[in-house]
């Protein structure tokens, strides 16, 4: 068996190199043929619309040779299917089972750490930010507009005759 080679793995057919008899040496000529037959089979299947039923059936066949975890199921194809996740699974070795504990204890972790905000942690720098400004605060703030008092706000009436002074201009 061969270890998969970088550019098997990223075309989706690192089991061929790991169901390989070639000898695990980078750079062979076997392997370089491999790959580029591969390569050019792969854009052959993935250029344009499958025409016809055998050319549907070997981009099916690529895509389970890429994901075989998915197609153990098949009905024809799942005990080949699995005995190469199995290839896959001791090269890459098993994922570890997460438990409910850490994923408690991530979300623990998550809730935990501070939320950063650029515009809110560097650009607001007010003072204001957090509490209201208080009493002398305040007045000297209305100081700086010029007028203690604010400005009034126009009645419901007052409104509405001068909406009807605009409409009786048209």
């Amino acid at each position: 068996m061969s270890l998969p080679r970088r550019a098997m793995e990223q075309m989706g057919f690192s089991i061929c190199c790991l169901s390989c008899d070639a000898p695990n040496v980078a750079g062979t000529e076997r392997c370089r043929s491999c790959i580029g037959a591969h390569a050019n089979a792969r854009d052959n299947l993935t250029s344009g619309p499958a025409s016809t039923k055998a050319h549907r059936l070997a981009r099916e066949f690529v895509t389970m040779l890429a994901e075989p975890h998915k197609h153990i199921d098949d009905n024809i194809h799942g005990d080949t299917m699995l005995h190469y996740q199995s290839l896959i699974d001791t090269h890459e070795g098993k994922e570890e089972v997460t438990t409910l504990e850490q994923v408690e204890a991530r979300f623990a972790r998550q809730r935990a750490k501070e939320d950063k905000s650029l515009i809110r942690d560097v650009a607001n720098q007010s003072p204001w930010a957090k509490r209201a400004p208080d009493a002398a605060e305040r007045e000297e703030m209305l100081s700086l507009f010029g007028s203690e008092k604010g400005r009034e706000v126009p009645t419901w009436d007052d409104l509405m005759d001068e909406v009807g002074e605009l409409l009786d201009e048209d």
